[in-house]
């Protein structure tokens, strides 16, 4: 499994790589917009800080400006950058045109296992399923999880499962097939606390403190 986190914040994506074990970023023109930069100096910022790989879903909604922003962003960004790119009908012709030139690419806002099935068909990497935001549209989100799970079952093509909301839904998706998560940055530091463990930490220092030994 590997976790991305799902941001276009600086100070966010500098935290979260800085732990050593978030294998990138994810971004989309949501995230980006509302860092009120433009998305040649946020990507620039982002590469410089070394994810292993970088996704970016382009502004342009047209096929052929689509292609020409993807590829401004990978003259910045270089091979780790991973194009995010709609599950629609031009979306997936956009897919196979740049799978078939050896980029690694991503099928996202994916709501179906058909279009899952298009995707592996196109040469997609990964497929990323929406799932909080799929169940609150009355599409059951880990259902959708695992139907493309059985979909895509003896293929290489991985999901990373987003729109994630909490823990439970995080460990939810990864029962249900998802490969890799991509989550919020308060999310993200969600998943590595715990009550308990927090009380543990707290019972030690005490102990430590007082001078006394415990368990």
């Amino acid at each position: 499994m590997a976790v991305y986190v799902d941001s276009a914040d600086l100070e966010e994506v500098r935290e979260a790589l800085s732990a050593g074990f978030v294998r990138g970023v994810t971004t989309n023109p949501a995230l980006i917009a509302r860092t009120g930069r433009k998305p040649e100096e946020i990507i620039a910022a982002i590469s410089e800080l070394w994810p292993e790989e970088l996704f970016y879903q382009p502004f342009s909604t047209g096929a052929e400006e689509a292609r020409e922003e993807l590829e401004r962003m990978r003259d910045i960004a270089g091979p780790i950058l991973v194009p995010k790119i709609p599950a629609t009908w031009e979306g997936l012709k956009l897919l196979s045109e740049l799978a078939g030139k050896g980029w690694k690419c991503a099928l996202t806002a994916v709501y179906s296992p058909l279009q899952a099935l298009l995707a592996k068909e196109a040469g997609a990497f990964y497929v990323i399923p929406y799932v909080n935001r799929a169940t609150r549209q009355g599409i059951d989100g880990m259902e959708l999880v695992a139907q493309i799970s059985r979909a895509l079952q003896g293929s290489k093509v991985q999901i990373i499962a987003a729109s994630l909301k909490s823990v439970e839904e995080v460990l939810g998706v990864l029962s249900c097939g998802a490969h890799h998560v991509t989550v919020p940055w308060p999310l993200l530091k969600a998943m590595a606390d715990h009550p308990l463990s927090l009380q543990a930490v707290e019972e030690f220092a005490r102990v430590s403190n007082s001078g006394k030994e415990g368990k």
